[in-house]
């Protein structure tokens, strides 16, 4: 088994040692959310046992004292990489002012069950070059930084704590204001429906929280066989996937049943 210290990445500990997920739970309620396999994917390839120790309202030994029982050394010796993000700090955050930021927090709009996506695409064709949109949530939104990066926006996210995750947003003069597309596109969904008939897999996100709707759908879309069709089950138009599936080749037919029942086809010939 490998030496760890505290910043070792929590994934490559579960990779060696398939009792670690239950270890580094026990440590935390907070760590519940690591049984989610896509949660797991997203959080356990960024922290550091440093990191997660935060997160988790507990300390590095704490961690320690968990894996050593399951064959890990320890290194007590390693120096924290305590300002590791600082290090990696894009220009845009080193010189920041404080009236360059437009600040956006969206954790009520989330509370209540509301989408914020276009309160938050609003903002940002309301910022004017040089200016950052500063969105205070719950999660890193990966497939916003996703949206907005491919519009030309520089982006940096920092996690304060489990529940608290400030994203910023630069937007440069090469920016551009993002314009998903947001038609419904079930013109011929029946033909579509019959061309994969017996070859359709049903996904249903209308019950996951944000972001693992998007997460999800991705996931299944890596394991789809050729010549099969994903059924989708949203509450939405997922609007930061599409630009998503256009990258990877996919096509979609997107049917808006009601105004919260949106019906996707996600295949690829």
């Amino acid at each position: 088994m490998d030496v760890i210290n505290a910043n070792t990445k929590i994934a490559s500990i579960l990779k060696q040692h398939p009792g670690a997920l239950e270890a580094i739970i026990s440590i935390s309620p907070k760590f519940n959310k690591l049984r989610n396999p896509l949660m797991r994917k997203l959080i356990a390839s960024r922290a550091s046992i440093f990191m997660a120790s935060k997160m988790g309202g507990c300390t590095v030994d704490d961690f320690f004292k968990k894996l050593q029982p399951l064959g890990f050394s320890i290194d007590n010796t390693a120096a924290v990489e305590e300002n590791a993000e600082m290090k990696e700090l894009p220009g845009f955050m080193r010189n920041i002012s404080e009236g360059a930021i437009v600040e956006l927090d969206v954790r009520s709009v989330l509370d209540g069950g509301e989408d914020p996506l276009k309160l938050i695409l609003e903002k940002t064709k309301q910022l004017k070059t040089q200016q950052i949109l500063k969105l205070v949530n719950s999660f890193e939104p990966i497939p916003l930084i996703q949206l907005l990066e491919k519009q030309g926006y520089e982006t940096f996210s920092e996690t304060i704590n489990d529940n608290l995750v400030y994203t910023y947003f630069f937007k440069s003069e090469n920016s551009a204001s993002p314009e998903p597309q947001l038609n419904n596109t079930a013109g011929d969904w029946e033909n579509v429906l019959a061309q994969f008939e017996g070859k359709t897999k049903d996904v249903d996100v209308r019950a996951l929280e944000m972001p693992l709707p998007m997460l999800t759908i991705l996931d299944e879309m890596d394991k789809l066989p050729a010549g099969h069709c994903l059924f989708v089950y949203h509450k939405r138009i997922p609007v930061f996937l599409l630009p998503e599936l256009k990258e990877r080749k996919f096509e979609y037919r997107i049917n808006e049943i009601t105004d919260g029942e949106v019906h996707l086809l996600i295949f690829r010939h």
